[in-house]
Formats: C-alpha cells, structure tokens, sequence
C-alpha cells in the first residue's frame, strides 16, 4: 500500500512538473535555406543581396561565425541535423539521389533512406510534448516508411526528394512523385502560387494552430537550389545584376521575406518573446551552379574546403541568448538537437550517441571555450579532420593538404610539408574516428565521384564575383 501511495505521490509530483514544464518551454522555429552561399547575407557585408528581415534577426541574437554542417551535400547533412550524430554513423554518407547512385545502391531502391531505428529531432521533440511540423524539402528517403510523419512530425507541407520547381507542374501525374508538393500523407496538392510563398503560409498556419502549446517548426526551404526560378513579383528587382546572379538575388529576397512573414506571425500572436529561432543552411553554396558566393573561403557546395562546409548561423531567444554577439568558437549542426532539448527542458546527455553538444552554456557565458575540439567530414575515400585551428583534407589522388584556419581561413596555403608531425597526428586521429563508423549504405557512380586534383584546384581561390 505504502508502495502504491509513494507512486501515486511520484506520479503527482511528475506530473505538476510537467504542466510547469510545459508552461516555460520556448517555440522552437527553424530557418532552413539550401544551396545559400555563404556572403550571399547583408548580416555577412553583402553590399548587393537584400536580406533585411534575417539581418535584423542577427541583430536579436547571436550570429556563429565558425558554423558548419556534417557534410558538403544536403541529404547527408540533413541525416546529421535531423539526429544529431555524424550521419555516417549509420552509413548515411552520400545523396540517396538514384540516378547518380551505383547499381549496387539503386537495388536498394526504397530502402535509400535514413535508418528508422535512429530517432529525429521530431520524435525527440516530441517527446518533450511539442507538436511539429516540417515545411519544405525532406530529402531523406522516399519511401512510406522513411516519411516525416512516420519519423517524428506531425504536419508535413512539402516534397520528399531532394529538389523541385518553384511552380506547379503542369503533368502532375507525370512527375515523380518524390517532387510533388505533399500535404500530410499522400495527398498532392501543386502549389497555387510561387512555392517559397506557399511553405511560408503552411508554417504561419501551423503556428497559429498550435499557438497555445509548444512547437517546433522546422521550415526546410528548397530556396536558393535549382533550378532557378525567381517569383514573378521580384521581376525588376536588382537591375544591376545580370544572368543568374541576379535570379539568385531575386530568389534571395523572396527567401528572406518568407522568414519575415514567420517572425512577424510570431509577433502578432505574441509569441516572440517566448521563441528560439535559428537560421542556416544545408552546405555552401554551388557557386559553379547557381552564381552563389562563398566569399572570403575557397571551396563550393561538395568540397570539404571551408567553402563547402561552412554556413552562416544565426540563434535569437529574447532574454537567453546574448543580442548582437557574435560566437566565434566551432559549432556545428550536429549541436541544434541538444540545444533545441536543453531549451525544451530536457535533458540531452540523456540520449545516447549524440555527437552534437548543447550550445546554451557557451552562449550565455556560463561555459568557455570551444564546444568541440575536433570535427570531421568523410564521403566516401576523402576525409578531413579540423583539430583546434588545424585542418586536415585527405584524398584519394594526391597528398594530403594542411592549413591553419586561424591565421588562413581561406585555405591558400597548404603548410603540410612543414608540419610532417601534424599531418601524421591528424591522419590518426581520423583514422581512429573512421573505424567506428558504419559501411556507406549507398554510393555515387565512379563517374559522379570524379573528383580529381584538376577539378579541386579549380575551387582554391576564394570566388570574386559580386557581393
């Protein structure tokens, strides 16, 4: 008897707690752009895109100046977000894109997807008893089983695969039905107006439907990727651009007015002040595709340069994270999912094999320091370690290269003939990281994975085009 009332007792306490819990728990909103160059911001010195709306959330909060992702390509660095581990942990390692995967992978067919066994950051979100919804590109399996509703939201306005027009198709029943815009489960509904324009009114309705309890909004633009396709209202805008620069800029601006409709939904419902915000991106921008700039770093979308791999990073909570700092030590996106727990409440050490940390501490001063001491980036045969300041790219075709990032972030000169010691220090440390990881489970053809001395150097010079 005395068991059952200290249960009862215990299960009171749990539950006052969490109603208490829930009342304090912050929305969590975030801003997910792809394919986005890295100077392509007024917050990074553009003098030329306008991103007014993103700008002033900079100025709110924090902006981290050494941001990266997990992998230079979208599906991979989207596996890592979404669980917070090295996505080749669990073999996640290359875009599960068919046509451009070997046979052996395409015989695997739907099963080219982010494992089921590996929980979100939806699932783990809700378990923290948030709703969530995902607005945009998924990108990590096509399949039923790999949908998002099946792997932690619970509203879903989007597209499954990894790219789409930014216009209703006019066959739909002709197009694969991984690019076909999706409300909830099945149901294909083609945009009806430009399609940045479209997730932007599905979050703002998703977060008036759930204004009275916590959520999570991850609104996953598939802007500025191809193919590009500016919205018709932005026609005349930056006439002093010409080509595909300036279609870029005009798919910019409609990117950035999107987020401000989300943040002023926010305001209106008096939300604000009791929300976290993050902005990024998926990889650096394809500057030899869609005309973004990675200014000042060397390196584009699928390189490990610093071009390819860092982004730009902005988190405002009013009252929680320092307004108009910056956070100049290593993170990564890996970090999102324990620092969206620890806001929520929750207790990230708690959940087994994160290799993200929880970035609060480091942002309210509480701790010092870098959050990581080492990163690291693997496809297929290349690999590159970033140990304190240095960084190692290995490849499978020539020597290994070495730079110091605090005294040359743009990656110009290689200094591994002078440091022999460091590089065989940093090929260990990598070495001992890769043993642990999981068999990719898909892989590019030999012919998309071309990625010789020649075409490397071709990205070594920091891009000069128009900023």
């Amino acid at each position: 008897m005395r068991l059952i009332q200290a249960f009862m007792v215990t299960g009171l306490v749990l539950a006052a707690a969490s109603v208490s819990g829930e009342e304090a728990k912050p929305n969590i909103v975030l801003l997910f752009s792809d394919d986005a160059g890295y100077a392509d911001f007024g917050f990074h010195d553009s003098t030329v895109m306008q991103t007014p709306n993103l700008d002033r959330l900079a100025e709110s909060g924090t902006r981290l100046t050494q941001f990266y992702v997990s992998a230079s390509v979208c599906g991979p660095s989207r596996a890592g977000l979404m669980t917070g581990r090295y996505q080749q942990r669990f073999g996640f390692e290359e875009n599960n894109v068919p046509p451009v995967m070997s046979p052996s992978s395409q015989q695997l067919d739907a099963e080219m997807g982010m494992p089921t066994t590996i929980p979100t950051m939806g699932q783990v979100l809700q378990q923290q008893g948030y709703r969530t919804g995902i607005f945009g590109k998924w990108h990590l399996g096509y399949a039923d089983r790999y949908h998002p509703l099946r792997r932690g939201f619970d509203t879903f306005v989007g597209f499954r695969g990894g790219a789409r027009s930014f216009f209703a198709y006019p066959n739909p029943d002709k197009t694969q039905r991984e690019n076909l815009l999706e409300r909830q489960f099945a149901q294909y509904q083609e945009p009806k107006d430009y399609l940045t324009d479209v997730l932007a009114d599905a979050t703002c309705e998703f977060i008036r439907e759930n204004q009275d309890r916590p959520f999570f909004a991850f609104v996953s633009f598939n802007a500025v990727h191809l193919p590009l396709q500016a919205d018709r209202r932005d026609r005349d805008a930056f006439a002093e651009l010409s080509g595909d620069r300036r279609t870029l800029a005009q798919m910019n601006l409609s990117m950035d007015r999107a987020c401000g409709q989300i943040m002023k939904q926010l305001e209106d419902l008096g939300l604000s002040q009791n929300t976290l915000i993050v902005f990024s991106n998926d990889n650096g921008g394809p500057s030899d595709k869609n005309a973004s700039n990675n200014f000042p770093f060397a390196g584009v979308k699928a390189t490990h340069l610093e071009g390819g791999i860092r982004v730009p990073g902005l988190i405002a909570w009013p009252g929680k994270v320092p307004a108009g700092e910056t956070f100049d030590n290593p993170a990564i996106t890996l970090d999102l999912l324990p620092t969206f727990v620890a806001a929520a409440g929750g207790d990230p050490e708690s959940i087994d094999g994160l290799d993200g940390v929880n970035l609060l501490p480091y942002l309210q001063g509480k701790k010092q320091g870098r959050p990581h001491q080492t990163l690291y980036w693997k496809k297929e045969t290349r690999g590159t370690i970033r140990d304190g300041d240095w960084k190692l790219m290995r490849f499978p075709d020539r020597p290994a290269q070495l730079f110091d990032l605090a005294n040359d972030p743009g990656e110009q000169n290689d200094l591994a003939a002078k440091h022999p010691d460091k590089v065989r220090e940093l090929f260990q440390k990598l070495f001992d990281w890769e043993v642990g990881l999981e068999r990719p489970l898909f892989m590019l053809r030999p012919e998309e994975e071309a990625w010789s001395a020649e075409r490397f150097d071709q990205f070594r010079v920091p891009p000069a085009n128009n900023r």
